[in-house]
């Protein structure tokens, strides 16, 4: 046994006997236990989801964590009891195109899901009491819609966007969805593209005015994690004092322009601002694929203590948030893993991607894993992973090396 297993346990025990004597509270117990290496180091597969006949481009938990919605490309959108494997529920969509998002709104019974698609549309499904589904048009997209964000706490209100570079905000309430804004370019180098195509949208789970959209996931810290196309994962918080453009020590400068990042998210969201000679790198987190398809980036933990991706070459990533070391690689799909979803309240992930089915994980294994003998050698020889487009020159997935923020007025 190594010296860091030995710790873990040594650590655990401890917190074992203050949990018992009242020194730490069950809350803070579940939260050091939940966030323990020793489980990242057990994840294996716990069970296969087998139902969709086509690529599953969306997995999502609901609030209790009981339930996983998935949707795929054969149009329809199945609700799992993942722990049984057991289809609950599956529904044709009404999409006319690949589901690209499904979720079950929070605070309603899981019977009211919203989802966007390949077709561009926005659409609700309600689960009535004889069981059958009832579909509906909210809205729509030129273009391809990738994803939806739901406001925290909020059975009602949820935000898209899509290729055609518009973000949209949707009140159930009132059936119709009300357009915010259109990112286009402020760049002359960018003016052969009429808008900015945007594939993921995030909200600040501390503050629902505050969303950013690009590749990325907000934590409970308010911290920014961005998945750059034909680059690394990074870090970003509110403190870094973030401006035009990284520090020259940052490697941020494979494929991707980073311009519009400091700027909007520090005016969004820091308390302060710092000279240019204090900004501090932001956390690069190594070893990932992401060239071919646009990638979910995830926090896991119960305070978000590891970052974990999907890659190219089938394996999921799991890195320690604090400091950026690699500490899993998991065989997952036989091609590429696009989606990686961590259970709201235990460490449980579904991942998902060209494969039909999804891979649920848990820390059932009796061994701790270890990374692959020649990852180093992986991990330094980075020139084979990246390419900036396929063999037919199609780069629709190309366009998530743009951040913007953006915070909305209270009062609206």
């Amino acid at each position: 046994m190594n010296k860091r297993a030995r710790t873990s346990i040594d650590r655990a025990v401890v917190d074992l006997w203050k949990r018992e004597v009242g020194e730490l509270s069950t809350r803070n117990f579940t939260h050091r236990l939940g966030a323990s290496e020793d489980l990242v180091l057990r994840l294996d597969i716990y069970r296969k989801l087998k139902q969709h006949r086509g690529c599953v481009n969306t997995v999502s938990f609901n609030a209790d964590g009981d339930i996983l919605v998935s949707g795929s490309d054969d149009k329809r959108v199945i609700l799992w009891n993942w722990e049984t494997g057991q289809v609950k529920l599956s529904f044709e969509s009404d999409h006319t195109n690949n589901v690209f998002q499904a979720k079950i709104m929070p605070y309603s019974d899981d019977r009211s899901i919203v989802t966007c698609a390949a077709d561009g549309q926005v659409r609700h499904a309600q689960i009535l009491e004889s069981g059958q589904v009832e579909t509906s048009l909210l809205g729509k997209h030129q273009g391809r819609a990738h994803k939806l964000a739901i406001e925290p706490g909020s059975p009602h209100i949820f935000y898209t966007c899509g290729e055609d570079g518009l973000v949209q905000h949707f009140d159930l309430r009132s059936g119709t969805g009300t357009e915010l804004f259109t990112c286009v370019p402020i760049d002359d180098r960018r003016n052969y593209m009429p808008v900015i195509r945007l594939n993921a949208i995030a909200i600040d789970p501390r503050n629902p005015n505050l969303f950013a959209v690009a590749g990325l996931a907000f934590s409970e810290q308010s911290e920014l994690l961005v998945s750059y196309n034909d680059e690394f994962i990074y870090l970003f918080t509110r403190d870094m004092g973030l401006g035009a453009n990284p520090v020259p020590s940052s490697p941020m400068s494979i494929g991707s322009d980073a311009s519009e990042i400091g700027g909007d998210y520090h005016s969004a969201g820091s308390s302060s601002a710092m000279d240019a000679d204090e900004k501090v790198a932001p956390q690069a987190y190594k070893g990932h694929r992401n060239c071919e398809t646009v990638k979910g980036v995830n926090f896991l933990g119960p305070k978000c203590e590891y970052v974990v991706s999907g890659s190219d070459c089938g394996r999921i990533f799991i890195w320690r948030k604090k400091g950026g070391e690699l500490i899993r690689v998991m065989e997952a799909d036989k091609d590429v893993v696009n989606c990686i979803e961590s259970h709201p309240h235990t460490m449980v992930l579904a991942s998902s991607g060209i494969d039909n089915d999804i891979k649920m994980w848990t820390p059932k294994a009796l061994e701790r894993a270890v990374l692959p003998k020649n990852i180093e050698q992986v991990l330094a020889d980075r020139t084979h992973w990246f390419a900036f487009g396929d063999d037919d020159g199609d780069s629709d997935y190309f366009y998530d090396d743009v951040i913007f923020t953006m915070i909305l007025d209270e009062d609206e």
